[in-house]
């Protein structure tokens, strides 16, 4: 596989082990990011144990697959807008979630994001999650890219 068909957790973090994104973290989500134009995007199949009743998955799941994701955009574009080589490490800052209708189950997710304000160390993201051809939940995220010191720092 070329380089460029790793998601960006396989590309530039494949030894994290978040429990949302994380390659490395056996039990966790190990959702798969790709930037496509001026957004990123993620599929996410939702299992059995995800759900908060039957064939509905839980919001915490949901906000933990919007947190992530909107993160790595965040980082993507902050590298990028550096005319960097590395990812820089971001970290939530705030973020909300609004549910819009229930996000099945049954089928894969669609997960995109994309930056709308971006200034120095810091993005704002929206995303949002689509089930079937219709937007479930929304994400508005702030995300900071954190200097050494931070307990995150370096954790790509």
């Amino acid at each position: 596989m070329d380089r460029d068909d790793l998601s960006l957790q396989d590309r530039y973090g494949p030894k994290t082990k978040c429990f949302g994104c994380g390659p490395a973290n056996e039990k966790g989500l190990r959702i798969k990011s790709f930037p496509r134009g001026d957004e990123v995007v993620a599929e996410f199949r939702p299992e059995p144990h995800h759900q908060a009743f039957d064939g509905v998955l839980c919001g915490g799941i949901i906000g933990t697959l919007l947190d992530c994701h909107c993160n790595w955009t965040a980082a993507w574009h902050l590298m990028n807008a550096r005319g960097a080589d590395g990812l820089p490490t971001t970290v939530t800052a705030e973020y909300l979630i609004t549910m819009k209708r229930p996000t099945p189950t049954a089928a894969p997710i669609t997960l995109r994001a994309r930056v709308v304000e971006s200034s120095g160390d810091r993005a704002t993201v929206e995303g949002a999650i689509e089930a079937g051809g219709r937007v479930t939940a929304t994400c508005r995220g702030v995300f900071v890219s954190v200097k050494e010191g931070h307990p995150a720092y370096h954790r790509w």
